[in-house]
């Protein structure tokens, strides 16, 4: 595989990078220790997070309740503790699901991705893939407490999409403000966002600008950071690229570029939190977003396992 890396100068110093040209992460002589991610968990998970006729949209709250009551069950049978950090919005009650892998650290590591939907859509991939992403990272991260070197705070989120987007009522920002003294304690955060649409075929778009840089394909997944995230970009792709069975493209820049901050990292880059987002490009690809065709059948769920691998290898070898 070609290593690649373009590096321009613009207005705002913007720093586009490809992803296999840094040096790799120390790896396992074995990377199969690290593939334990399991498509049919996957699948199990999707069909518990996703009903047919019931939306996980904010003017459900019976829905997001069913959801969310699911989300902390399923974790607290690895072994995990979970809690709920609930919130008002006009007389409603939101609830973000937060459990914690405890291991003696000082330093942590918070996993996120949230569990709402926009409109009466069944959000297969935005986003109930990164929410059965998170589901089984814990489950990994669990049978592999004893080589974890930091804390880890799983969160799956309410309320990212509109109308709340961008407000104090995400449930990201209720959870990055309660955080926020921690702050110097917190080494990463990996927010999954959109993790299971991939097609061989040249249905990739990009910002404007960035089409000449990256793959025509949508056969990748992508770590998008700001300058002061970088590394953590760099270190996923190297985690993926040693697990060699899912490309990685990173993007490092500032959060005008289009999509760049369309999702919960964008709480925790305000409190200058080091935070990647996860992905598969979104709208940038998957033209099903936000519409009544994201569905389940459409996600490839043995890449969305990759994807999964790639966060376990990462956060066990840092």
């Amino acid at each position: 595989m070609r290593s690649v890396q373009f590096l321009k100068k613009m207005p705002h110093v913007l720093l586009f990078t490809l992803a296999l040209n840094f040096p790799m992460l120390s790896i396992a002589s074995d990377t199969n220790l690290y593939r334990q991610a399991e498509p049919e968990r996957l699948k199990e998970y999707l069909n518990n997070v996703i009903q047919p006729t019931a939306f996980r949209n904010y003017e459900n709250i019976q829905e997001l309740d069913r959801v969310a009551t699911y989300l902390k069950k399923q974790v607290e049978s690895f072994s995990i503790p979970c809690e709920y950090q609930s919130y008002p919005i006009d007389g409603k009650n939101y609830k973000n699901v937060v459990c914690r892998i405890q291991t003696g650290n000082a330093k942590k590591v918070i996993i996120g991705a949230h569990y709402d939907v926009y409109g009466d859509f069944q959000g297969a991939d935005d986003n109930a893939s990164g929410v059965v992403g998170l589901i089984e990272t814990a489950r990994i991260l669990a049978n592999n407490k004893t080589d974890l070197k930091h804390n880890i705070e799983l969160v799956f989120y309410t309320l990212e999409e509109p109308p709340y987007f961008r407000t104090e009522h995400m449930g990201s920002y209720v959870h990055a403000q309660s955080v926020a003294k921690q702050k110097d304690q917190i080494q990463a955060v990996y927010i999954l966002e959109m993790i299971g649409y991939f097609d061989h075929k040249n249905v990739q778009d990009y910002p404007t600008g960035l089409g000449l840089f990256y793959p025509k394909h949508g056969n990748f997944i992508g770590a998008v950071s700001n300058f002061s995230s970088r590394a953590l970009g760099e270190n996923y792709c190297n985690a993926m690229k040693a697990m060699n069975r899912l490309d990685c493209q990173r993007l490092i820049a500032p959060s005008f570029i289009q999509g760049v901050d369309f999702s919960d990292h964008l709480n925790y880059w305000n409190l200058d939190i080091p935070a990647i987002m996860i992905t598969d490009t979104a709208f940038f690809r998957n033209k099903h977003y936000h519409t009544a065709e994201d569905t389940i059948e459409k996600l490839n769920l043995n890449k969305m396992a990759d994807v999964v691998n790639g966060v376990v290898y990462t956060i066990l070898k840092k």
